[in-house]
């Protein structure tokens, strides 16, 4: 195929493929009782270091400040994190994910994991090399793009 033909299936497959994430994040999160941003949130706080800073989950997630506030409200309000004084630093408040809130999504992601891991079997290291390199490239352009869209991105007309 030529570039020209693999470029018009890729826009179609990217489209599929970034729905079916999407719907399969809110299937997860229907399964929880929780939102699907909330699920993502805690993702996202399980690969940090340690507890955050609310201004980082708002970097993390691409939500305003205020918005970020009223995530970790719900998700103190659920149960799954806490707010706790920086030792460091007393006037900043962290935020960490609870250990009852790992079991629950552990619990899951154990369920499910080994379907997604399976995906992988079959590809070389080569591949896997490129896909890691491909997933890193749209994380990167996914934040820019929250960040564009954020500033106010002119809409077509």
């Amino acid at each position: 195929m030529t570039r020209d033909e693999l470029m018009a299936r890729l826009w179609p497959a990217s489209r599929r493929y970034l729905a079916s994430y999407v719907l399969f994040n809110q299937a997860v999160a229907d399964h929880l009782g929780m939102h699907p941003t909330d699920v993502q949130c805690l993702n996202l706080l399980t690969l940090e270091d340690g507890p955050v800073t609310t201004g980082r989950i708002a970097e993390l997630t691409g939500l305003t400040s205020g918005s970020a506030t009223r995530l970790v409200d719900r998700l103190e309000k659920a149960g799954l994190v806490a707010r706790q004084r920086d030792e460091a630093d007393r006037r900043r408040v962290l935020v960490a994910v609870l250990p009852e809130a790992l079991d629950r999504f552990g619990r899951v992601w154990r369920t499910l994991g080994d379907d997604w891991a399976a995906v992988f079997t079959e590809d070389t290291e080569d591949e896997l090399a490129f896909l890691l390199r491909h997933m890193l490239r749209t994380v990167e352009l996914s934040h820019r793009q929250m960040a564009r869209l954020a500033a106010g991105l002119p809409t077509a007309e």
